[in-house]
């Protein structure tokens, strides 16, 4: 009995001894994705990296971890145009099936998918930052972006009247969508303003508009695109995405 006793002893302490082992490995492992990370895709601040799954040194000798976590507070991803970008905000994904060097220097997910979040004045910035040419003198520029309730976006056009300082606004609810990595954003129905008879195709060069989203982080694309109170929130998704290297 005192002899069955001591190895239940030291099979317990063995345990915990791996379960500290493991915990450490992982915190360890995790930070060195992190840094490597940040430095890959230029991160002002350091991700998070969240390694799913226990243990973690069984992983590790398999060369693929389960689920890996990444949330990224800020990125400024490219529009298309040069020298502009984009902020967004609140990247998290789950990366599934990643595969890894053993220095962490290069990592890449078979699969991944994730949230992100765009605010409605950074979109606003890139909306239309001249005014338009709507017709017969007549001028448009969109200068808000607000929630309009039921997943619909209220956009705000600003319309001059041509020989006087007088200005009209005018508010469309929008459907917003994403094709080919661009949010789209398209009124469903015109506005009727006082005393003007402007084109429907004239107007949408206005009010409809569509923003390209470029070199997400690993090349994760854009998926769907739902108006929300703040801003827009997006779900990404993608194949053989590169973490690090």
């Amino acid at each position: 009995m005192r002899a069955l006793r001591i190895f239940l002893i030291v099979v317990v302490v063995l345990g915990v001894l791996f379960v500290v082992v493991d915990r450490v490995a992982v915190h360890f492992a995790q930070g060195e994705a992190a840094d490597k990370l940040r430095t890959t895709e230029g991160l002002a601040t350091t991700p998070d990296v969240s390694i799913k799954g226990f243990p973690f040194l069984t992983q590790v000798a398999s060369g693929t971890l389960d689920d890996v976590h990444v949330g990224i507070k800020e990125y400024d991803a490219t529009t298309g145009t040069t020298g502009k970008t984009i902020r967004i905000e609140d990247l998290n994904a789950d990366m599934k099936d990643v595969t890894f060097t053993g220095d962490y220097s290069s990592a890449t997910a078979q699969t991944a998918t994730g949230t992100a979040h765009i605010s409605y004045a950074d979109l606003l910035k890139d909306a239309q930052t001249e005014p338009t040419d709507l017709g017969l003198g007549f001028t448009g520029q969109v200068v808000g972006l607000a929630y309009g309730g039921n997943g619909k976006i209220k956009v705000t056009v600003d319309v001059t009247v041509p020989g006087v300082s007088a200005h009209q606004k005018a508010t469309v609810l929008s459907t917003v969508t994403v094709k080919d990595n661009t949010v789209q954003v398209h009124a469903d129905n015109l506005p009727k303003l006082a005393g003007v008879g402007l084109a429907e195709d004239r107007f949408r060069q206005a009010s409809d508009f569509q923003q390209a989203i470029n070199q997400l982080p690993g090349g994760i694309k854009l998926d769907k695109v739902e108006a929300a109170k703040d801003g827009v929130e997006i779900a990404v998704k993608g194949s053989n995405v590169r973490l690090a290297g």
